[in-house]
């Protein structure tokens, strides 16, 4: 079966909840069964901290001055590694050291094409579970040659930077504030990991 539905997922690479709505997104693919071949997974670039610097920062003292202490951005942490315990998700918060900025990781994903999905979860599994500086373009072009990809020209260029940027604003200038988000042929449907269930029924509706 030829896809019929596109679906998109407005995304972070260093979003935790994006992970697992990803995660989530799949097993909803999977309860859908052969009518999940009606559906195409295409990933898009919001930016959680646009204002990050290139270099990034100290996650640690980031966290502290974003959440007022550095024990409630632990608790945060212990929140997400066990919702992500729930889907299989490990989540190594104590091997994380920077938050990066994540243009050249949205440049990534999207020159992925036919392999974006992958990418996705490769970045992901990068970051939260490895603890890489995903916003170091050799950390990137090590990523992408775990799925035997030579991204190291690309990475080395400004392609398609402007058009990361472009569409992190375009889906601020439509409202969106929180991501992981999803759109079936452009109609936002929900924001947030939901659980596979619903995001089946959901899938489901608009198969229909």
């Amino acid at each position: 079966m030829e896809p019929t539905r596109r679906i998109d997922v407005i995304s972070d690479a260093i979003c935790p909840w994006c992970w697992i709505g990803k995660t989530n997104l799949d097993a909803a693919l999977a309860l859908l069964g052969p009518a999940a071949a009606g559906f195409s997974v295409h990933w898009r670039p919001f930016q959680l901290n646009p204002d990050m610097p290139p270099e990034g920062v100290e996650r640690a003292a980031y966290r502290a001055r974003k959440f007022g202490s550095v024990t409630r951005g632990a608790e945060l942490d212990a929140n997400v590694a066990e919702a992500g315990r729930k889907v299989g998700l490990e989540f190594r918060h104590d091997l994380m050291l920077r938050t990066p900025n994540t243009v050249h990781a949205h440049r990534l994903l999207q020159w992925s094409g036919a392999r974006q999905h992958a990418m996705a979860e490769a970045l992901f599994g990068a970051y939260f579970r490895d603890g890489k500086d995903i916003g170091d373009v050799a950390v990137l072009a090590e990523v992408a040659a775990t799925l035997g990809l030579d991204a190291s020209a690309f990475l080395a260029s400004d392609e398609l930077v402007e058009e990361v940027r472009a569409e992190d604003a375009y889906f601020r200038k439509i409202g969106i504030s929180g991501v992981p988000s999803f759109a079936v042929d452009g109609r936002v449907l929900f924001s947030g990991a939901y659980p596979a269930e619903q995001i089946a029924a959901a899938l489901t509706r608009q198969a229909a």
